[in-house]
């Protein structure tokens, strides 16, 4: 989708508008969202930041998502200064003037920080949001000493884009989810987020998203979703947990995943961007437990992906079945 073209879809008649879910579980799905909760949820973005008119946005991601679209509506509700870039992997790379304000996904902020001009123009912006995917040890340790705020956000499609964000950066930095004024959360039976934020979601919704709630009874923190539970020979496994123990110690980019199996109900399987498996299964052996080690290991030339940088876990499942059966 084209600026122009989501522009003539917001000044249209119509009280909703078009957007898709991510995909990263499965297909990319079409849902409307009526456009007074994106505005709703604009204002409170703005107001927690604490912009103001006239300041600047980055807009360099995609309009076919809901991230970008509410830069876009945050400009126009807020009456900031749009500053648009083609989505990209080094958005800053050409911009003659540092943001106030831009929301990029992990891939953005990792790049820009092997750039001297861009990673100078990164540590300037005043807000800068990070979304859309994990962030790594390394990133976040990198985020920490930035002068500037620094968030990751928790949101999805269904919410709008986010309802809660967590700093990365200063003495503030914490690795627990602040909800913002109206968002109500709480847990499942399950251990599943609920949410509940009328302003942008008309109903209560349950996540998939495994999480713990502070004493406090607001902040909460992510351990993983639901689907991503492998359970194997009766013991569970959080696939997040898991990769992130690896991805603390290699820069090989990897997904865990799973496979249906006779003996264990399910087993754990490793995919890898690598020609050479050996060093992975060491690095696993030293530092999994027994129970989380990986029953195949799959060399693979691409690791899955959403067109949003996601990791594909559908996609991901698929393979590891496909390579059972071969």
């Amino acid at each position: 989708m084209t600026f122009d073209q989501f522009i003539s879809d917001w000044q249209s008649p119509s009280p909703t508008l078009l957007v898709h879910t991510s995909g990263s579980t499965g297909k990319p799905k079409p849902m409307l969202v009526e456009k007074s909760r994106m505005e709703a949820s604009a204002r409170i973005t703005c107001r927690f930041l604490g912009l103001q008119p006239g300041d600047t946005a980055l807009l360099c991601m995609p309009l076919d998502y809901i991230a970008g679209k509410m830069v876009c509506v945050r400009s126009l509700v807020w009456n900031l200064r749009l500053i648009r870039v083609e989505p990209c992997g080094h958005p800053l790379q050409h911009l003659d003037e540092v943001p106030t304000f831009a929301a990029m996904v992990p891939m953005q902020v990792y790049n820009s920080l092997q750039a001297d001009n861009e990673l100078r123009m990164l540590k300037q912006i005043k807000h800068l949001i990070i979304g859309g995917g994990a962030i790594s040890h390394e990133l976040e340790a990198t985020l920490r000493t930035f002068p500037n705020a620094v968030w990751s956000t928790y949101g999805m499609t269904e919410t709008l884009s986010h309802i809660a964000l967590r700093r990365l950066s200063g003495a503030n930095a914490s690795e627990w989810y602040t909800p913002f004024d109206g968002v109500d959360v709480s847990l499942n039976k399950d251990g599943c987020l609920v949410i509940n934020a009328p302003e942008v979601c008309a109903t209560t919704l349950t996540t998939n998203d495994i999480a713990e709630i502070d004493s406090d009874g607001r902040r909460f923190r992510i351990r993983g979703r639901r689907d991503n539970v492998v359970c194997s020979g009766g013991i569970k496994m959080q696939i997040e947990e898991i990769e992130a123990k690896l991805q603390a110690h290699t820069d090989v980019p990897l997904i865990i995943t799973k496979r249906a199996d006779e003996k264990f109900g399910e087993t754990i399987v490793l995919l890898a961007e690598c020609n050479d498996i050996e060093p992975i299964k060491e690095l696993c052996r030293e530092w999994l437990s027994k129970y989380e080690q990986p029953h195949a290991y799959i060399c693979v030339e691409r690791l899955p992906q959403t067109e949003t940088g996601k990791p594909a876990r559908a996609e991901a499942m698929r393979i590891a079945s496909d390579y059972m059966i071969k």
